[in-house]
């Protein structure tokens, strides 16, 4: 059985009109949407009527991650991610565990995916970005499999706690998500983050707990940081004008990890803002809108900053 999640959930709610589920006795598998668009986030639930030790979640090829929130031993939740540049059609999601006295569960439900409505903008940059020398390509190829190697690896445990937050106080939106770009007279590829405005020097927070696992200059992000917040959830903070961590720290929600800036392939000063989940891209600010439940754990620091190399 397929049904929406409750009316307080920020994702869009629809009825499950030709969505169908196939689960085994005692297991039920709610979903915010019944179809999803490129970029775009699905919050999944799974209820048993069992205590649940193990599940596991996979769609189109990909891990879906899933936790347990609080003592609810018979639910557990997750975030089905859509890439940014994934092809529209329809893509089954398959779910598998185990109850506490051995029994094997699943669920299976196939959902859409819809192309996505992104515009198309002209940008003058530097000529180095666009037509990049030899040194620069090896360069820029270098850092794109470094993140790729940093995005495959998953910690398997939930590294945050609470709610994401947007990085710069008092932003409550971004833009150019998903924009197909026209780089001096060239096409290029999808902006893969939203675009914060802020000025120079202007206090960039983490979005949540975590462990930062990169804090460097990137040719086309400039200096950069990249928070790990377990389950193959990744944030991404680029175009600092300096970096105030470093690689091994351990931060908390709203902790100080650099400063906006303009440093790298930009037309002026702003903070980049991406998110990867399972290696799909997203878009960050739907992970903000996510319902979490409160930390259990008295006492916790949000905003403080600590470091554990």
């Amino acid at each position: 059985m397929v049904v929406c999640l409750a009316a307080s959930s920020p994702f869009p709610i629809a009825a499950f009109a030709k969505n169908a589920a196939v689960c085994t006795a005692g297991t039920t598998l709610r979903l915010s949407a019944p179809q999803a668009s490129q970029g775009s986030l699905l919050l999944i639930e799974v209820r048993s009527t069992k205590s649940l030790v193990e599940v596991q979640g996979e769609w189109g090829g990909r891990t879906v991650p899933i936790w347990q929130e609080a003592a609810r031993e018979r639910q557990r939740k997750g975030l089905l991610a859509v890439d940014l540049e994934k092809a529209p059609g329809e893509y089954e999601l398959k779910l598998t565990g185990q109850t506490a006295t051995g029994e094997k569960i699943s669920c299976s439900a196939m959902v859409a995916v819809r192309k996505g409505l992104f515009a198309t903008e002209k940008l003058q940059v530097g000529k180095e970005f666009v037509e990049p020398d030899p040194e620069q390509v090896k360069r820029a190829n270098e850092e794109r499999q470094k993140l790729r190697d940093i995005f495959d690896h998953v910690t398997p445990e939930r590294l945050w706690d609470g709610n994401f937050r947007i990085p710069l106080d008092g932003v409550t939106t971004g833009s150019n998500f998903g924009k197909r770009r026209i780089l001096n007279g060239n096409p290029g590829s999808p902006h893969s983050g939203v675009d914060l405005p802020g000025t120079t020097g202007t206090p960039v927070h983490a979005a949540q707990r975590g462990r930062v696992v990169l804090a460097e200059e990137l040719f086309f992000a400039g200096n950069a940081v990249v928070g790990e917040h377990g389950l193959g959830i990744f944030t991404v903070y680029g175009h600092l004008f300096e970096i105030d961590a470093k690689v091994g720290d351990t931060v908390e929600t709203g902790a100080v990890l650099g400063k906006v800036g303009a440093t790298g392939r930009v037309t002026g000063p702003h903070l980049h803002w991406g998110l990867t989940v399972g290696r799909a891209r997203v878009n960050p600010l739907l992970l903000v809108q996510l319902n979490s439940e409160p930390s259990t754990q008295a006492g916790r620091k949000r905003s403080g900053r600590r470091r554990t190399n």
